[in-house]
């Protein structure tokens, strides 16, 4: 099997820090192109992680014939367009997490994506492919744990920063969107359907009026599942599965 050839859309932490050495390092992966207006910085990344080409628009490398697929750290309200976008130049897309801010923006990239049944559109949960949430859902499926009633999360940290993106409300910010993402990912990852309700309270910044600490029941009907996140509390994250017959307790859960 060949390398499938990646291209990244900007410079963001996520991707010069642990996306791009991983794809790199990876024995299907390779970065070929990078594209940020920033040159001078795609040109440093580009040196350290050995990639060929640096655009300086991602129209650029959406039009570059070398990219197969497409990976987008991009902030969130930007991962909708530039999803349908890379799409529609024909390449795979694998786009940062939250993929949609609406279900009117992830209904608008499902279309899309049914017009080029030949390509991939993932959201990049990494969790979902580490070793040991392959083994707790093995074992919630094969009933280890007897039957799933209770998942309770939590994810956390202190970011007062109001030039961080997550303080932005513009752009997709917030603890929910950030973080409270996981929770609710691994509960429908778990239960593996949909909530038929919601329970919430949100507590927004005065300031930056995003929200900073948010809790929520989700009601799967054979159980339930309650999370907390916060952008303005201690660092922390765990979950915890609770069963008829056992529980699955994590410490690192998501990151």
């Amino acid at each position: 099997m060949s390398k499938i050839r990646w291209g990244v859309l900007s410079t963001a932490n996520i991707a010069r820090e642990k996306v791009i050495p991983a794809m790199q390092a990876g024995k299907y992966t390779q970065v070929t192109a990078i594209a940020s207006a920033n040159t001078a910085l795609a040109n440093t990344i580009a040196k350290k992680n050995n990639i060929a080409t640096v655009h300086s628009s991602y129209e650029a490398l959406l039009a570059d014939p070398e990219i197969d697929a497409v990976y987008i750290p991009l902030p969130n309200h930007l991962h909708v367009p530039w999803s349908i976008k890379a799409l529609q130049a024909g390449k795979h897309v694998l786009c940062e997490k939250p993929i949609a801010l609406s279900s009117v923006e992830a209904t608008a990239l499902l279309q899309e994506s049914l017009k080029h049944p030949h390509l991939k559109v993932m959201e990049a949960f990494m969790y979902r492919f580490h070793p040991q949430w392959h083994a707790v859902k093995e074992l919630s499926q094969q009933g280890s744990i007897g039957h799933v009633r209770s998942i309770q999360s939590a994810f956390s940290y202190y970011n007062v920063d109001p030039t961080n993106v997550r303080n932005q409300p513009g752009i997709g910010g917030g603890g929910l969107m950030d973080i409270g993402c996981y929770c609710i990912s691994i509960s429908r990852f778990i239960f593996n359907r949909e909530p038929s309700r919601v329970f919430g309270s949100l507590e927004t910044d005065a300031d930056f009026k995003t929200d900073k600490l948010a809790t929520a029941m989700m009601d799967f009907s054979s159980g339930t599942s309650i999370f907390t996140c916060s952008t303005q509390a201690t660092p922390f994250q765990y979950a915890n599965i609770l069963g008829t017959e056992g529980r699955i307790e994590f410490e690192i859960p998501f990151t």
